[in-house]
């Protein structure tokens, strides 16, 4: 059975604007399977993950655009670059919308490539695992996500049921199509087979890692360390390896879609705030395998319960933008004085504050730490506290209580 995709009409509405269209993401969270589900009968399908044709591509690009000719459907650009030049060429001389829909799932060498080549000619998506609503098949008609109090009420319409344990078995299984759809039911063999898939190939690909399993345990040393700040120095001490080597690795993560580094937010107001970025693994499932969580029991039981259900609404905010096609401005907020706020969004001049709890029972205090943003100099608007309460619940005039389930 086919899930729907929150990102079908954004990605439908860029094709009739831009001529060539870029779908990026980790690998198996589903875009091919969106991108032939959702196109014209006249386009044609090319895999460069089809080594005839990746050679056909690399050895002669002319002769590839005479065999396979727009609208076309090109999976796994990073394999080929040298096609970059032609699909420039050709939607300059055709002037035409949506004649290339192409797929990747690294964003470094391929992004490069892209910006190089395609400025101003390609629109560029970004698609993870199933978000909550996707998963659970519920509506996909709203808009991403802000801690409005208008937008929370429609939200709560058609939310998902708030449950504890239903929470933390979709935070320990994850949010890849496979498991979620239960094509595959054996998660540790699932999970066990990405890795080396991943390190074997888009770990290679991006660069020369001396040592597979020492990649491994840093991978495992930054899935521990998820929904907490960045300490550059202690994951390298945890590996045996440079912090030069640490920083390298840390950035073929972001690149290949692993983790999220969270900006803190600062303005020329103060110089009191933290200005290091925080650790975010996207996928809860794949840091739950790496940390060795046997169940979701042990999970919300264990030492890491509260980190990682901030990791999965991080995720699944994360997901109401990209598969929209839009970017949040998110941060966090810390400051000297220890006061944190887990997230901070940033539109029109006004500040949104949203905290993360592992607890049904809303509490006044939550939101103390909301105060220490009225020196900072912009409006504070609406703010929220998502966490496990069965339904919305107002807090003050202008914070609620926003069950997990609206995401």
């Amino acid at each position: 059975m086919y899930y729907l995709r929150a990102i079908k009409d954004s990605w439908l509405a860029a094709s009739k604007q831009f001529p060539v269209l870029l779908l990026t993401g980790p690998r198996q969270v589903g875009k091919t399977t969106f991108l032939q589900h959702i196109c014209e009968k006249e386009r044609h399908y090319v895999s460069l993950d089809d080594p005839t044709i990746q050679t056909l591509a690399h050895d002669d690009p002319a002769l590839f655009f005479q065999r396979f000719t727009p609208p076309l459907l090109i999976d796994e650009i990073q394999y080929a670059p040298q096609l970059l030049p032609y699909i420039k060429m050709m939607a300059d001389a055709k002037h035409k919308p949506g004649q290339f829909w192409l797929t990747g799932s690294q964003q470094f060498h391929m992004m490069k490539g892209v910006s190089e080549t395609l400025a101003g000619r390609v629109a560029i998506m970004n698609m993870l695992g199933f978000s909550n609503r996707e998963r659970h098949q519920l509506a996909l008609n709203v808009p991403p996500f802000m801690p409005l109090g208008v937008d929370i009420l429609e939200r709560e319409k058609t939310a998902a049921v708030t449950a504890l344990k239903s929470i933390y078995e979709d935070i320990w299984l994850g949010s890849f199509p496979a498991l979620a759809a239960g094509i595959v039911t054996d998660r540790d063999l699932f999970y066990s087979s990405y890795l080396q898939t991943y390190l074997q190939r888009d770990v290679k690909d991006l660069t020369q890692v001396g040592s597979e399993r020492t990649f491994l345990r840093f991978l495992r040393a930054c899935a521990a360390h998820t929904g907490q700040l960045l300490n550059v120095s202690e994951l390298a001490r945890d590996t045996d390896i440079s912090i030069n080597t640490a920083k390298q690795w840390l950035s073929i993560l972001q690149t290949s879609f692993q983790i999220y580094l969270l900006q803190p937010y600062h303005t020329n107001v103060t110089k009191r705030l933290i200005k290091t970025p925080k650790l975010y693994f996207l996928d809860t499932g794949l840091c739950a395998y790496l940390t060795e969580w046997a169940s979701p029991q042990t999970l919300e039981a264990g030492a890491m319960s509260g980190a990682i259900l901030e990791s999965y609404v991080f995720s699944e905010i994360l997901k109401t933008w990209w598969h929209q096609g839009k970017r949040p401005r998110m941060y966090y907020y810390r400051d000297k004085d220890k006061r944190e706020i887990d997230f901070l969004f940033e539109q029109d001049m006004t500040l949104y504050p949203v905290e993360v709890k592992k607890s049904a029972s809303p509490r006044p205090d939550w939101i103390k730490s909301f105060s220490a943003l009225d020196r900072l100099g912009p409006k504070i608007g609406d703010g929220g506290v998502i966490c496990l309460c069965p339904q919305t619940l107002p807090l003050t005039p202008t914070t609620t209580a926003i069950p997990v389930g609206c995401l």
